[in-house]
């Protein structure tokens, strides 16, 4: 056996394991997925269909084309979580970051800590902590409202969407000031005593040193919002439910509900959660198309 043939072997030998793996954890259900997408099977014989045809796109018909639009307002929903990760959680993330990193404030490994802290609490816990704080007659927000506004009634339900975006904001703009933190510790001081040395003033150094330097670490960022975001679950469920009327629902939430609540419409479901994958992968794609137009290099 000569030596590139025990090469071959020990990499075969390597990388089966892994491959088995990836293939029964995440290949296949989404492969299953796509396929129970354009079927009929709604549970079988307990629900009723014993038989499994294949409909084609049917389940992307009806979610597209809906009466109730429930599709529509789970979209602009996630949109919206979307926008405020993105061009929220982010900037405000840098430039916490950025604050902390150029040790404007003292005690800064105390606020280091504390903008990070609700990463590490259950979003569940968050969840009902802010369902207390904000939604209610009697919750905090309103005994905070009628100290000015004595007569004042619970009215967040006309827009019920601002808590959850407040609270999403809150809670993990602190991811990316560690990420961002991190990677301005690694820009050469030198080169922005250089700078500074030639007369550049913090305007310029930020734009034409830290933020090209940061091109790829903003990136990543946005590409975890925006996966992140479309993923929105558990804080959501726990805070509103969906509700009131379906107007806090988000994709994920609506694919719950297809799935497990009431008659199951497996398809419908699936064709959702597809659709959120190729959602992701157009946003995901035009976040790096614009990095390479505006970016610069790390």
């Amino acid at each position: 056996m000569t030596s590139k043939t025990e090469e071959k072997i020990s990499y075969i030998a390597l990388i089966t394991p892994a491959l088995l793996i990836y293939l029964a954890v995440i290949a296949f259900p989404i492969v299953f997925s796509i396929l129970l997408s354009l079927t009929n099977y709604n549970g079988g014989k307990i629900f009723g269909n014993p038989n499994i045809k294949f409909v084609g796109f049917d389940s992307y018909i009806y979610m597209l084309t809906e009466p109730t639009r429930n599709f529509y307002m789970a979209l602009k929903n996630n949109m919206l979580i979307v926008a405020v990760s993105v061009f929220g959680q982010i900037p405000l993330g840098f430039i916490l970051a950025y604050i902390l990193n150029q040790k404007v404030v003292k005690g800064s490994n105390f606020f280091q800590t504390m903008i990070y802290l609700p990463n590490v609490i259950s979003p569940v816990i968050i969840g009902i902590l802010f369902k207390s704080f904000y939604y209610g007659q009697n919750s905090v927000f309103m005994e905070i409202i009628r100290k000015f506004k004595p007569n004042a009634e619970f009215s967040i339900l006309s827009q019920p969407m601002i808590p959850v975006l407040i609270v999403i904001l809150w809670m993990y703009t602190g991811f990316y000031v560690i990420i961002f933190l991190a990677n301005l510790q690694r820009i050469d001081s030198a080169i922005i005593e250089a700078a500074r040395i030639d007369g550049a003033n913090e305007r310029q150094i930020l734009a034409r040193i830290v933020l090209p330097a940061l091109s790829g670490v903003i990136v990543t960022c946005a590409i975890l919002a925006i996966s992140g975001s479309l993923k929105s679950f558990d804080l959501i469920y726990v805070m509103t439910g969906g509700g009131p009327a379906s107007q806090t629902r988000v994709l994920s939430l609506y694919m719950y509900f297809m799935a497990f609540m009431g008659a199951p419409n497996y398809p419908l479901a699936n064709a959702i959660s597809t659709v959120m994958v190729i959602i992701s992968f157009i946003l995901i794609i035009l976040t790096r198309r614009v990095e390479k137009i505006f970016g610069g290099k790390e």
